[in-house]
């Protein structure tokens, strides 16, 4: 069997497409995979349609859209009030040179676990009535209506997890099995970007979040302490 254990977050993207759907795990800042998005940044993949919960101002995704790189985001968060907070990608979408399709969070989350479970669609109550619900089918149920939502897959998911085996067995901690876990069962290619590696059997199976059947690359970066986080960032600020 071939090793999924890849040696950077470069080599774990290097065959990423133009053209490709990249779900991207996350929830804000806990448990992002900023590295593996770089490195998709820096293969400067274009094209990209990008599933996400959220996009700036500043954060990896929205320097994949500062780059032009991104022709799409399906996302609940993306426009702020502010012009202050305005994001990189809210730019262009105001320009006309990105598109965005805007989806409540709950039924965000629903498409990726329903396109994960091979369910093609479903309905649901949220967004009835108002734009979110604009040129989709409309059904009653039970005297209410529901608004018919098709399940999310992609090319591509990047994830985050805490602890991997070499066989791809995942482990989140805390709040990063957010949108990480769903992502993971709904694209084809899923590459992990973990802080940890253990022997094999070194999860203990009760505690394995994502089977390792739905992990095809991992590439380990550690947790760097938070003082060598900030100066990390400010020093990739500096050089973009």
């Amino acid at each position: 069997m071939p090793s999924k254990l890849f040696s950077s977050p470069d080599a774990a993207v290097a065959d990423i497409m133009d053209g490709v759907t990249v779900m991207f795990g996350g929830f804000i800042s806990a448990s992002y995979p900023s590295n593996l998005i770089r490195a998709l940044g820096r293969r400067g993949v274009r094209g990209i349609t990008g599933i996400a919960t959220n996009v700036g101002p500043d954060d990896e995704i929205d320097r994949l859209c500062a780059a032009g790189l991104v022709a799409k985001m399906i996302t609940s968060f993306a426009v702020r009030a502010s012009v202050a907070q305005e994001s990189a990608f809210e730019r262009r979408w105001r320009a006309g040179e990105a598109d965005l399709e805007l989806v409540p969070q709950g039924t965000l989350a629903e498409r990726i676990r329903a396109g994960g479970a091979g369910i093609a669609a479903f309905y649901t109550p949220t967004g009835a009535g108002t734009l979110a619900a604009e040129g989709k089918e409309i059904r009653l149920f039970n005297g209410r209506e529901h608004v018919l939502e098709h399940g999310l897959t992609a090319g591509v998911a990047l994830i985050k997890a805490h602890r991997a085996d070499p066989l791809g067995n995942l482990q989140y901690r805390a709040a990063g099995r957010n949108f990480n876990a769903p992502m993971a069962t709904a694209a084809r290619l899923v590459i992990a970007e973990v802080e940890e590696l253990t022997a094999p059997g070194g999860i203990d199976p009760e505690q394995v979040h994502t089977p390792a059947v739905y992990v095809d690359r991992i590439v380990v970066v550690p947790r760097l302490p938070i003082a060598l986080r900030r100066r990390s960032r400010a020093d990739t600020e500096q050089r973009g």
